[in-house]
C-alpha cells in the first residue's frame, strides 16, 4: 500500500482568485489525488465561486509547507513525505502565480456550503515525478477565512 499525506493550509484568509495549495512530486515516483477540499469559516453570506485543480508549468512563489504542520502523515508509520518543500515547490498561499497549465479538475460552489471533491478511482488525477498541481480560486471568493486540503497518495518506487 502506498502512503497517504495531506497538505492543508490550516485557515488563511482569501479574498482574491489565487493558488491556495500548491503540491509538487518528488522524485521518488508520481503522486495520485485522492481528495481536496476548500471551506470558510467566517462568511455568513451565499456566494458562488469557483475553484479548480490546476497543473502548473511554472511554480507559484508559495509558503513553504513545513512537515508535521502544513504536510501530514496519514499514519506515523509512513515514511518522511517525498513532495518537494519551498517557496517554488509544495506551500500554501501564492504571493506570486507563476504560469497556469491545464485545469484537470473545476468546480463551482456555493460559499456557504463548501467544495469537496471526492474522485472515483477512475477520475483521479495522477501527477508525474516533479510535477506540479495547484488547488486555485479561479475567481475571487468572499473574504473569509478559508481552510483548504489536498489528500494524496505518493506512488514511491522506494
Amino acid at each position: 500500500m502506498f502512503p497517504p499525506y495531506t497538505l492543508t493550509n490550516n485557515g488563511v484568509t482569501i479574498a482574491t482568485a489565487i493558488t491556495a495549495l500548491q503540491l509538487q512530486a518528488g522524485t521518488k515516483g508520481p503522486i495520485e489525488i485522492l481528495r481536496a477540499w476548500a471551506m470558510q469559516a467566517s462568511s455568513t453570506t451565499s456566494a458562488q465561486c469557483s475553484v479548480g485543480l490546476v497543473r502548473k508549468t511554472g511554480a507559484a512563489t508559495v509558503t513553504a509547507a513545513v512537515a508535521g504542520t502544513t504536510l501530514t502523515k496519514g499514519s506515523p508509520l509512513c515514511p518522511t513525505a517525498d513532495a518537494s518543500l519551498g517557496i517554488s515547490a509544495t506551500g500554501i498561499t501564492a504571493s506570486a502565480e507563476g504560469t497556469d497549465g491545464e485545469i484537470a479538475h473545476a468546480e463551482g460552489f456555493n460559499v456557504l456550503s463548501g467544495f469537496n471533491w471526492v474522485p472515483t478511482p477512475e477520475e483521479r488525477i495522477i501527477v508525474p515525478q516533479g510535477g506540479i498541481i495547484a488547488l486555485k480560486f479561479l475567481d475571487a471568493p468572499p473574504s473569509a477565512k478559508w481552510f483548504c486540503g489536498i489528500h494524496f497518495r505518493e506512488l514511491r518506487a522506494d
